[in-house]
């Protein structure tokens, strides 16, 4: 990125990094002050343009088709000079179009992405859990993001994919790594290439050797008639699915066992009543979103909303954690309360067209990882020096690291 290009655009308030430890008390701020604004992002992520926060506008823009996604990260990347990457081999993805090719790309994915093919997976995430929790067996201290709810979603991705578990490092996006390496939460183009040729070489494998696995669906999906999906098309809704199922679900069980420990009158609660566990992933998504900024848009025309006007061509960004806390819409919206009745009216996972295809597997892994985590272990706690770091990311939120006390 250009620092010196961006930051002659007038009119652009600058985020300081401390931005990240505090999002939501900037956004309370905003909301009040008026209906977008525009800002540019800290960090290493160059992230910029308007920003909506209010619950209201946040779920009109998100269905509102005059924000455009057509070629949005390409777009982007021109404005901030970034030209290097793997480019439509692994964005041609039905998150980066609009109708009618999107319309198209999710009919194609739904038909193998199928709610029969998410519930099967039950035993085997829960198969998985148990593992991973097997393997502190005899431990009073783990690191719950690297040795947990990082290679739980990279197993369950592996599964959908119907491939071998001897690669995960090569599907590694959030930025961590499975040693306990830190990172933004970005695909850096060296990994995005690696992923391309990985993910080239496993569709070529089932294309000779098909199963009953979402990629050989992916494949088939891919020899339909008129509707097929490309080459390109095939392999980048690959990536999405590996990112849709492993950034968000990383950050949905490490923010949500890192919000139920620092509230333990809502962890007793829970405890005392298992049953409360799926209310509990809905407000835990609400409270502290693991998406903080919806994906990229940007005005295909002028888009009024209050008394801002979103010019042709300028970049929108829709605050889920300002919307998620908007007093308007969630009464005492800064108290997290897993028995709150409207939680489940969060937009963490987008509205609209391009609501998230993968949500129901998200829940469903959080709420196996939650029941066991804490039937298995009722003395977990914080480590006593730990201090919560996030990720210099606006576009996810997300612990750079949880250490935690097992007993």
């Amino acid at each position: 990125m250009s620092e010196t290009a961006a930051s002659a655009e007038p009119g652009i308030q600058s985020l300081d990094p401390a931005f990240f430890d505090h999002p939501h008390a900037t956004y309370r701020e905003w909301r009040q002050e008026g209906a977008a604004r525009r800002a540019r992002y800290p960090g290493p992520a160059p992230v910029e343009g308007w920003v909506v926060t209010s619950y209201a506008d946040a779920k009109d823009l998100l269905a509102d088709q005059r924000l455009s996604k057509g070629g949005a990260v390409e777009r982007f990347g021109r404005h901030v000079g970034l030209t290097q990457g793997p480019g439509s081999a692994l964005f041609s993805h039905m998150l980066n179009s609009d109708p009618p090719h999107h319309t198209r790309l999710r009919k194609l994915v739904q038909k193998a992405f199928t709610t029969r093919r998410t519930a099967a997976l039950r035993p085997a995430i829960e198969a998985h859990v148990a593992g991973l929790l097997d393997a502190w067996e005899g431990r009073d201290e783990v690191e719950l993001i690297s040795e947990f709810a990082l290679p739980l979603p990279l197993a369950v991705v592996f599964d959908l994919f119907g491939a071998s578990d001897a690669d995960h490092e090569t599907l590694q996006v959030r930025g961590n790594t499975l040693d306990g390496g830190q990172g933004d939460g970005e695909v850096s183009v060296f990994t995005a290439e690696s992923m391309l040729g990985y993910l080239r070489a496993l569709l070529a494998l089932k294309r000779e050797q098909p199963d009953d696995g979402l990629l050989s669906a992916l494949v088939e999906a891919g020899a339909e008639g008129e509707e097929a999906l490309s080459e390109d098309e095939i392999t980048s809704m690959a990536f999405l699915l590996v990112i849709a199922g492993h950034q968000t679900t990383v950050n949905l069980i490490a923010n949500g066992v890192h919000t139920l420990l620092t509230h333990p009158d809502q962890l007793a609660l829970l405890r005392a009543d298992m049953t409360l566990v799926p209310g509990a992933v809905e407000e835990i998504l609400r409270y502290e979103s693991p998406s903080a900024l919806a994906s990229l848009r940007y005005a295909a025309e002028p888009v009024e909303v209050g008394e801002a006007v979103f010019g042709e061509g300028e970049f929108v960004q829709i605050s889920l954690l300002g919307a998620n806390r908007d007093p308007e819409v969630f009464a005492d919206p800064d108290r997290f309360d897993i028995n709150r009745e409207d939680a489940a009216r969060h937009l963490a996972f987008g509205h609209g067209i391009h609501h998230c295809l993968g949500a129901p597997l998200a829940r469903l892994q959080a709420e196996i990882a939650f029941t066991q985590l804490l039937t298995r272990y009722p003395g977990l706690r914080l480590s006593e020096d730990h201090e919560a770091r996030w990720q210099a990311n606006p576009r996810h939120r997300g612990l750079l690291s949880l250490p935690l006390r097992l007993t």
